[in-house]
């Protein structure tokens, strides 16, 4: 299926079905930003440090590495988006669980034993 229609698919169902799709909605957005630069994929490749074969790949939805859409999102000021891929959490769950079970009241009341006497 044509990018674009795999674009309408989703936009019209709401729904993102697979990893093909969202390397095409990302590959998209990535390529609307570089046309607000003003960049072609040429300028883009030479700025990101990557080949104009990865710049067509990653644009297409044609799949990409990591390293190339680090330094693609990094050229076009995405550094926000890649953030929120890493949120940084401040408060360990784990810890929190921890806590919760140290300060949980005692569920049973137990009588002292007398001493054996």
């Amino acid at each position: 299926m044509k990018p674009y229609l795999v674009i309408l698919d989703i936009i019209m169902n709401n729904k993102v079905k697979s990893t093909a799709d969202y390397e095409i909605l990302i590959g998209e957005q990535f390529k609307r930003l570089r046309i607000v630069e003003e960049l072609d994929q040429i300028q883009m490749a030479a700025a990101a440090n990557v080949s104009l074969g990865a710049i067509k790949n990653l644009e297409s939805g044609n799949g990409s590495s990591l390293k190339t859409l680090i330094r693609v999102a990094r050229v076009l000021n995405q550094e926000k988006w890649l953030e929120s891929l890493y949120p940084l959490t401040t408060v360990s769950p784990m810890q929190m669980l921890r806590d919760q079970k140290l300060n949980k009241p005692r569920q049973r009341v137990y009588k002292a034993r007398k001493a054996a006497g």
